[in-house]
């Protein structure tokens, strides 16, 4: 069994959540069972290097909490945190976007020298999130070397004019045949 397979057997799809018509990658099975193959997966995906240059890794809230913790325990690097409206103190930065099933707001810490950093999330969809993100690392004067996510889901999202590194994308599931009965 190849890496992407062995990873993909561990994420579980589930149809029609949050809302009707989303098809939601549950993570957490990876998570439990497969850290280790997890963050070195997402650290190949990255070139060299741009490992060599970031200061620091942005995590996108929630799970981009996970993965982004991972590679910079696991690099020496820094963490940053993006969280959504009201969850860290004054002073922060924040902007507002629109995602494939509302509206929603993320700041991140005013007090953050800026850094070259790589944004870190779990699941690439339409691009709502990373837009935000990149804007909100722009006004904070951070460089963006690009973006690490787990799984890209290309033909959702248009081009979001900064590199993007993933491990898994649609192509990469394995096609699971029916046995008949």
């Amino acid at each position: 069994m190849n890496m992407s397979t062995a990873l993909w057997s561990h994420i579980r799809t589930v149809q029609d959540f949050p809302k009707a018509g989303i098809c939601f990658y549950d993570l957490t099975p990876l998570f439990m069972t497969k850290l280790e193959a997890l963050t070195d997966a997402l650290i190949a995906s990255i070139p060299v290097e741009k490992l060599a240059e970031v200061d620091s890794f942005v995590a996108v809230e929630a799970r981009g909490f996970v993965l982004a913790s991972l590679l910079a325990q696991r690099t020496g690097k820094g963490l940053l945190l993006v969280r959504k409206a009201g969850k860290l103190p004054p002073p922060v930065v924040g902007v507002g976007y629109s995602l494939e099933y509302g509206l929603d707001r993320l700041e991140m810490s005013a007090d953050i020298k800026a850094q070259k950093v790589i944004i870190v999330d779990d699941v690439l969809a339409t691009g709502g999130t990373l837009k935000a993100v990149k804007q909100l690392m722009n006004k904070c004067h951070h460089t963006i070397l690009g973006a690490s996510v787990f799984l890209d889901l290309p033909d959702l999202h248009s081009d979001l004019g900064m590199n993007i590194w993933s491990v898994l994308d649609e192509t990469s599931k394995p096609v699971v045949s029916e046995v008949a009965e």
